[in-house]
């Protein structure tokens, strides 16, 4: 397996609006996603879109809100009331070909994929067997949007 295209870095946040405002008023953010609640992970969640190379997509910000505070996002926040990153993601073209790859490593993968914020499947390989980060592996959306 290859390393894949940094697709997104996941923020989690206490006050989604409020993030939505840091990102539009001090970053210069011009591009937010409207948002929504991804109930299969008790989230409210958005997209901010950084501008790439040559008109290119580039990496997104994922803000998450938890909707539960007994969500997995509900527990992180508990332990970093601030918020902040919460885990990193990359793209593979086969998230069933990855997984057993992970696995066949030793890694950690916590649960089956499944469908994530960007309507593909994911899975998320645990951050004591990635370098202390959480990192999230989806499958490249296969009608070629990021």
């Amino acid at each position: 397996m290859k390393l894949g295209r940094l697709n997104h870095i996941g923020v989690a946040t206490p006050d989604l609006d409020a993030s939505i405002a840091f990102y539009r008023n001090v970053m210069g953010a011009t591009d937010v996603t409207e948002p929504f609640v991804l109930e299969s992970q008790q989230v409210r969640v958005c997209f901010v879109n950084t501008p790439g190379e040559n008109g290119t997509a580039g990496t997104q910000i994922e803000l998450l809100q938890p909707t539960s505070s007994d969500s997995a996002v509900g527990k992180w926040l508990e332990k970093n009331p601030l918020g902040g990153q919460h885990h990193i993601c990359y793209e593979v073209p086969d998230i069933h070909a990855a997984k057993a790859w992970f696995e066949g490593l030793g890694k950690r993968v916590l649960g089956e994929p499944r469908i994530g914020a960007h309507g593909t499947l994911i899975f998320f390989v645990h951050p004591k067997d990635m370098g202390g980060q959480l990192t999230e592996i989806m499958e490249t959306p296969k009608d070629g949007h990021h």
